[in-house]
């Protein structure tokens, strides 16, 4: 897809087999659209879409809500009585206008713009396989003799941030698991099958959580964004492959992508929110942005239903003690500015231009009180070329790669290696992939510190991280001769990199 909804998928394997870098967390290079409004968001009669419905979570407006809904023509498809979100389909045209007028309704709206029976992440560009000549040393045979993992002379991400030390002080502990909200995981992978957690794992597509077995996995080899950032938090340190920056603690799968087009729709991202946080996961990882809308404006019922379920979801998971961290994007956007283009919206019919207030027009999750928002670097510790940024919006920032900042490594590849479906390995670079680095320093500091909240988790990693500070040059990250970018704040905080580049050896010290 285009580059906003790569955020979720920007991984690079030798055969550049596809780029997600569009979207939130990895850059592919979506192409970006204009919300539409609640009225062109409607379909004609017949065409079924599916609703989200945000009520207060008293008993007797639940009960009315859903009279309200089976009256309007809708069926029920999940109920979240603790957070007051219902998840429905319906074919009524005027159900969402209809339930807004309801007692006790807060707001709803369709979490789609096209019908239920047609048809993202945030990676930068197509994924790179392994050739043969570097494939050939995934196995313990080709074991380092410094007790180092196969391929981990390419993975400059991880001596970047420390996380090479710090796996031989703590590696992470076994009793704090790490979800990755995406396209799927492949636990069958050898460097992920130590460390899986089936028992936090599910298949949330369309809003209600499936715990049979293997439901979690991809439905596609090519939606391979989950597989390569459950590697990057914790793939085993175990003389196969690569190694994670936490290779000791758990990781787990919640798919909310879906199988025909890879959109992460709301009603998906609140069943795994809510999933997680009542299956005792420690920390979410959230390298996308919800479809179809790349910005969700307020003054769309549509859209301000659609962050009013999602936030929420991942309030109610915070306060049962999840940390949710999430990347920025892959567009280069300025968050803190007052006027951006969104040419991607909506992204699951025909998108238009339309122009928005980043201040009013939310990037779901990332932007969400109690989020951690990611901005992604390079080898060189410069934010990379096409990482969102923003002065009060960034927290902290992470490796997330950079084709242009090149690592003097074996394969001179500035993509972020790890793990891919069916026991492949490949590069991919984007938000998509700083999200992880930074969950997995999370999950370090939360096995240092078991008792900590989410919040004060947050502090934590605000305090340990390192900030180059704003460049002293013009901003130029592809090297055009153009600045691309200008970075506000000073060296304690700044817009590039928020508190600074996480560093998980400060982490387990």
């Amino acid at each position: 897809m285009a580059h906003r909804r790569s955020r979720r998928r920007l991984a690079l394997a030798v055969p550049v087999v596809l780029s997600l870098t569009a979207s939130l967390g990895f850059l592919p290079g979506a192409a970006s659209a204009a919300p539409r409004t609640a009225t062109t968001a409607r379909t004609a009669e017949g065409q079924e879409l599916a609703y989200v419905v945000n009520t207060r979570t008293d008993r007797h407006t639940l009960s009315t809500v859903r009279q309200a809904i089976a009256a309007a023509g809708g069926s029920i498809v999940a109920t979240y009585d603790r957070i007051g979100v219902i998840v429905a389909h319906s074919a009524n045209p005027d159900f969402a206008r209809t339930l807004r007028a309801v007692r006790g309704v807060q707001s709803a709206g369709a979490t789609r713009t096209a019908p239920l029976t047609a048809a993202g992440t945030t990676d930068e560009g197509a994924a790179q396989y392994l050739t043969k000549a570097e494939a050939a040393r995934t196995t313990k045979s080709s074991a380092t003799t410094d007790g180092s993992e196969p391929l981990e002379a390419d993975q400059w991400d991880l001596r970047a941030i420390g996380a090479d030390k710090a796996a031989k002080i703590n590696p992470g502990s076994r009793n704090v698991t790490v979800a990755v909200i995406d396209t799927g995981v492949d636990d069958t992978h050898p460097d992920l099958a130590p460390n899986f957690s089936a028992s936090q794992s599910a298949n949330c597509v369309g809003g209600k959580a499936d715990t049979t077995y293997g439901a979690w996995r991809p439905a596609k080899p090519e939606h391979y964004h989950g597989t390569h950032v459950a590697g990057e938090i914790a793939a085993a340190r175990n003389g196969i492959g690569v190694a994670g920056v936490a290779p000791n603690v758990k990781v787990s799968a919640i798919k909310v992508a879906d199988p025909v087009n890879e959109l992460f729709y709301p009603e998906s991202v609140v069943c795994a929110f809510v999933f997680a946080a009542d299956h005792g996961v420690e920390v979410t990882n959230n390298s996308y942005y919800v479809d179809p809308w790349l910005y969700n404006c307020m003054d769309d019922p549509d859209q301000r239903a659609i962050v009013d379920a999602v936030d929420r979801a991942q309030l109610y998971a915070q306060r049962k003690g999840t940390l949710n961290v999430a990347s920025a994007g892959n567009s280069n956007d300025d968050l803190d500015s007052h006027a951006l283009v969104d040419d991607s919206s909506p992204d699951d019919s025909t998108a238009v231009t339309r122009t928005v207030d980043p201040h009013e027009c939310f990037d779901v999750p990332t932007q969400l009180p109690g989020v951690v928002t990611v901005s992604a670097t390079g080898v060189t510790e410069a934010k990379s070329y096409y990482s969102s940024y923003g002065d009060g919006v960034i927290d902290v920032a992470g490796p997330g790669g950079d084709k242009y900042q090149i690592p003097d490594t074996p394969s001179k590849n500035g993509r972020i290696l790890s793990t891919m479906p069916n026991g492949q390995y490949g590069f991919l670079q984007g938000t998509s992939m700083a999200s992880p680095h930074v969950a997995g320093v999370a999950a370090l500091l939360k096995s240092a510190h078991p008792w900590a909240t989410p919040a004060q988790l947050q502090a934590l990693l605000k305090a340990q991280a390192d900030n180059p500070g704003c460049p002293t040059a013009p901003y130029d990250g592809d090297g055009d001769g153009v600045v691309d970018a200008t970075c506000v704040g000073g060296k304690r905080v700044n817009g590039f990199y928020g508190f600074g580049i996480v560093n998980a050896l400060r982490a387990v010290k």
